[in-house]
């Protein structure tokens, strides 16, 4: 192919492509109406033509001979028909991925998953909108300078004799802020939510091209394994993220082909049963709401569930006991554990014991559920339910001891308040005792070593086919994120989590994994890991005789994260010292009574305080008022005029670390 007809080819393939999804959707009506079986001549003379522009004469030579087939309709002329349909889409694939670059023509062709075709006036309010939000984000900077101004304002009246009057501007300009910040952020925030909701529209698309390519797949699996099937596609026109598509793409297939080696019989052992000899297997979109139901469905053999539980039994996932008390539908979830297969044996198609797995992975992590149902000698249904378009991930803010996690909402049916009564621990398993039924959970403390509270809440729902509940000490509210699959503080044990996210608050946390976590044992009643801190979880006391200074540092430092004990005084702080021990001391120098520099000055003298950091922050900026604060003992000196946040939590990390 030249280099000119290279660089057509993602036109054609993008052309071609619609033109055979119209021929899939006129397919049911081909054996009933004349005008279908014109249009659908008409798409197949158009594919030709556009083929022999292309210089691809056997694709364009299988495009008349369909075109014959339709016009003449012999005996067995659907059935060819359906497969040259096949052998026109693997085409298109083959054409898709071959594109080299020839010399000095630039990029290869890309596969048609990489290219989107969108209308002018959706780019046009793209453009638009992204403008309108950069302006809005340049604002912020005026808005952020007038606080600057506000701030200073306040460290200037620290010097007034009277500051009533200050206090009394302060607080109208404060008011007036937070009025326009509020306007803003409402502005900024219908600007967004209505240019997310344009661009997720933009990802949705039908699902007749996927739904078809899924088909095709069986139906050259059947050929390959010497079975009779066909295949029913029901709801092309339903519309799902094709991001969603995409990730779900490898789970599908091994649904499809479990479905067709695994379930559909060859001819000989269906008619014995009293079937046709003609296997099903249904492919079927649904729209339910917000999300779509996917289902694979076939009317093979089905799943023995006996067999199911035995091979659970020798492979070690339940004991003799369990496996007698097995519901029915927790013995068909078994088939999700990874490893997990009936077979003895591996062949080439399937029985590997990865594709369900795959299957409850891919839903898991796109915010879906997947369900399975079977019936022996009848065949099995498999079901996915998907949320329609891919937003921000919604999770749950909890607590566990001094660590903030966050955990999927999608996990999660019901919570309830757990109190320490209803735990009980039996045969190495912590049990929540609820209406006389023991519910297996994972306390979370347990897990990650923290001190258990008396009361937790219990989360419980499911995650990739298993039922899974949890123990935290407290749910501190949702949110919706952005989850990001990168590495996590090493105190934290990285197989429970699934990657990490940033709140709204700007804060980095970690994201639980409720499906690793069903599969772990580590909620037996061992003795518990050694106690983690939470990132950089160092303990401060903060001593300023002034509220309003004593306050604001205090949230300062606790939103750097760490553990926070505050003193009015000196003499309250060496009290606050004899009961708590502490990794560093902020202290001012004007108090009454004692003053900072003879509070230094006396922990320095003990034995215990001498090598505890202390940092002084004053209002005294003079050299002499300096050397006189690390004269008396101070590791560091900062004014309070213009104190930089982040200089003091840096100073505080670095020393309170040992560093």
């Amino acid at each position: 192919m030249s280099s000119e007809l290279t660089d057509l080819l993602p036109v054609f393939l993008a052309e071609a492509s619609g033109r055979l999804e119209r021929l899939r959707n006129l397919l049911p009506r081909l054996e009933t109406d004349g005008d279908s079986r014109r249009e659908a001549q008409r798409e197949l003379h158009t594919l030709k033509g556009a083929g022999r522009m292309l210089k691809l004469p056997s694709f364009a030579d299988l495009c008349h001979e369909l075109e014959e087939v339709v016009q003449k309709t012999p005996a067995g002329w659907f059935a060819t028909l359906e497969m040259g349909l096949d052998r026109l889409a693997q085409a298109l694939h083959q054409l898709s991925r071959v594109g080299q670059p020839a010399q000095g023509s630039g990029e290869a062709a890309e596969t048609l998953a990489q290219f989107v075709r969108l209308p002018s006036q959706d780019l046009d309010l793209i453009a638009d909108r992204a403008t309108r939000m950069r302006i809005l984000a340049r604002g912020a900077r005026v808005f952020h300078q007038r606080l600057r101004e506000v701030a200073q304002l306040a460290q200037e009246g620290i010097k007034e004799e009277d500051p009533a009057q200050l206090l009394a501007v302060l607080a109208t300009t404060l008011r007036h802020l937070a009025l326009e910040l509020e306007l803003g952020q409402g502005r900024l925030q219908r600007l967004a939510d209505a240019h997310l909701e344009h661009v997720v529209g933009l990802q949705v698309q039908p699902l007749g091209p996927f739904l078809h390519s899924l088909a095709r797949h069986a139906r050259e699996l059947a050929k390959e394994l010497g079975k009779e099937l066909q295949v029913m596609v029901q709801g092309e026109d339903v519309t799902l993220d094709r991001r969603v598509t995409r990730q779900l793409e490898e789970a599908l297939l091994h649904l499809v082909r479990n479905a067709v080696d695994h379930g559909v019989e060859h001819a000989p052992a269906r008619s014995a049963a009293g079937k046709p000899a003609t296997g099903t297997l249904t492919l079927q979109a649904t729209t339910r709401g917000a999300r779509v139901e996917l289902v694979v469905a076939d009317d093979g053999r089905g799943i023995d569930r006996a067999q199911v539980v035995e091979r659970a039994v020798r492979l070690g996932l339940l004991t003799q006991e369990e496996a007698q008390n097995l519901p029915a539908e927790a013995a068909l979830r078994l088939l999700f554990t990874p490893g997990f297969s009936t077979r003895e044996q591996a062949t080439a198609i399937s029985g590997r014991g990865v594709g369900l797995d795959a299957v409850a992975t891919a839903c898991a992590r796109l915010g879906g559920e997947v369900a399975i149902a079977s019936t022996p000698g009848r065949g099995t249904r498999v079901v996915l339910n998907l949320p329609i378009a891919l937003r921000g991930e919604e999770v749950l803010l909890v607590k566990v001891g001094v660590l903030k996690l966050l955990y999927p909402k999608a996990a999660v049916r019901q919570y309830q308040l757990l109190p320490e009564e209803a735990v009980v621990v039996r045969g190495g398993h912590t049990y929540a005792r609820l209406e006389d039924r023991l519910i297996p959970f994972i306390p979370l403390a347990r897990l990650f070593g923290q001190p258990e509270p008396a009361i937790q809440v219990l989360l419980r729902g499911e995650s990739a086919g298993h039922p899974v509940a949890v123990a935290v000490d407290a749910v501190l509210g949702d949110e919706e994120v952005v989850v990001r699959e990168q590495a996590l503080a090493r105190v934290l044990p990285a197989q429970f989590f699934a990657g990490a996210a940033v709140t709204a608050s700007g804060e980095p946390l970690p994201l639980l994994a409720p499906a690793a976590l069903a599969k772990t044992r580590a909620w037996a009643a061992a003795a518990p890991t050694p106690p983690l801190r939470a990132r950089d979880q160092l303990r401060v006391l903060l001593v300023d005789d002034s509220w309003v200074t004593r306050e604001m540092e205090r949230r300062l430092l606790a939103d750097a994260g760490f553990s926070v004990l505050v003193a009015g005084s000196a003499e309250d702080a060496l009290t606050v010292l004899a009961e708590h021990s502490v990794d560093c001391v902020i202290t001012d120098i004007e108090m009454p009574g004692m003053d900072g520099l003879e509070l230094t000055r006396q922990l320095r003298a003990l034995t215990q305080f001498a090598h505890l950091p202390v940092i002084v922050v004053s209002t005294r900026d003079r050299p002499e008022d300096r050397l006189a604060g690390l004269a008396a003992g101070a590791d560091a000196y900062l004014a309070k005029q213009g104190l930089d946040a982040s200089e003091l939590v840096a100073l505080v990390r670095r020393l309170g670390s040992g560093g």
